[in-house]
């Protein structure tokens, strides 16, 4: 379950940070075209992610440490996103890959 609401954070604010005009973007796959031309959406597709993984975290422990995880989490991912993104080190395939291994830990240790 924390695999799963660490995806949608991360999803969630991929996307919005590509809504940001401040950002150094660069368009080599598909959706980041369609996130920078459609940014309305963009938007609430990355704030529902956002209160997903949050429910997802609530759903799991109690409202406090549900929150004080999820914006640990959140604060994690996002300045990975920010110093790693403009790098071009995030690929799908290299994503998918470490949160494939990182659910078979959680489903290993839990």
């Amino acid at each position: 379950m924390i695999t799963i609401a660490s995806i949608f954070v991360f999803i969630s604010f991929y996307t919005l940070y590509y809504t940001s005009k401040r950002a150094a973007l660069s368009h080599d796959y598909g959706f980041e075209k369609w996130m920078q031309k459609n940014p309305k959406q963009t938007k609430i597709t990355g704030l529902c992610l956002l209160l997903l993984a949050y429910s997802l975290w609530l759903f799991t422990t109690a409202l406090g440490s549900a929150t004080l995880l999820f914006l640990i989490q959140l604060m994690t991912i996002s300045s990975l996103v920010i110093i790693l993104t403009p790098l071009k080190v995030f690929n799908p395939r290299g994503i998918i890959i470490l949160f494939a291994i990182s659910g078979l830990l959680e489903f290993y240790y839990y």
